[in-house]
């Protein structure tokens, strides 16, 4: 791996980080595309380099990372379930789910089916959402969603969408359940950063280690723009058009790298 596709790597992974479309997926569909041989340091990278875009929230969220404490204990029960479903499939994971390039194509596909029916279904209700702010989001809710997000370990599946549909079919407002989502990514992707440099980082040479370091920069910038955009997006957009996303870009990948 060089810099122009860390390069590359990092722009995508800021980019998609946020939007129902699945980062792990695109980085996955992205090195095969580049023609980056698959490794334990690929595996590794493609999970390290979320941290840089997981920083973007800390810093556009800060003053409710410093002063909401009650934000943060919802974000952490909803953490809860992929943390310990995270540590007990950690292994399997990273050994054979991220390896497995057909797995993550279907997965971009039906996400993109569920995706459209869901908002085609849930278009006539969104008027009903019951609540403004992350306040809004009680105790209970706050679990069931962790526990959809859960499913996100699936690579393709995309832990935005899934936390964004857990959220919106319980009533969340559009816009409560999406800044919910960015929080809830810190703590998720920074543990599975963490533990993953834990048991992989020994065996990483220097240059290595300068890969990490460019890709987490590019993710960070990346992640910056895409918050930003997404949050004007959703007010005046439903998800449908990354679930025709979803479904285009398999069939490109598809005709033309497969």
């Amino acid at each position: 791996m060089d810099f122009i596709q860390v390069l590359i790597l990092g722009v995508v992974e800021g980019i998609t980080e946020f939007l129902p479309i699945s980062s792990t997926g695109h980085l996955i569909l992205t090195s095969r595309f580049l023609g980056i041989a698959d490794s334990n340091f690929l595996k590794s990278f493609e999970i390290a380099i979320q941290l840089g875009a997981i920083l973007a929230v800390v810093v556009l969220y800060w003053k409710r990372v410093i002063s909401d404490k009650e934000i943060w204990k919802k974000v952490a029960v909803a953490f809860l379930p992929t943390a310990i479903l995270g540590f007990i499939f950690y292994k399997t994971m990273k050994e054979v789910l991220l390896s497995n390039v057909q797995l993550v194509i279907w997965s971009l596909l039906l996400g993109g089916i569920v995706l459209i029916i869901f908002e085609l279904w849930h278009r006539s209700k969104e008027q009903r959402a019951n609540g403004e702010g992350l306040n809004s989001i009680s105790y209970p809710k706050a679990f069931i969603i962790g526990t959809v997000q859960s499913i996100a370990m699936i690579p393709g599946v995309s832990r935005a969408a899934a936390t964004i549909i857990g959220g919106l079919a319980m009533g969340v407002s559009r816009k409560t359940i999406v800044e919910f989502s960015f929080l809830l990514a810190v703590p998720t992707m920074a543990a599975a950063t963490i533990f993953d440099l834990w048991k992989s980082a020994g065996v990483f040479s220097l240059n290595q280690f300068h890969l990490l370091a460019f890709g987490f920069i590019v993710s960070f910038f990346a992640a910056m723009v895409s918050i930003k955009w997404l949050l004007r997006f959703i007010q005046n957009h439903t998800f449908i058009s990354f679930g025709i996303y979803r479904i285009i870009i398999v069939l490109l990948f598809l005709l033309f790298i497969l």
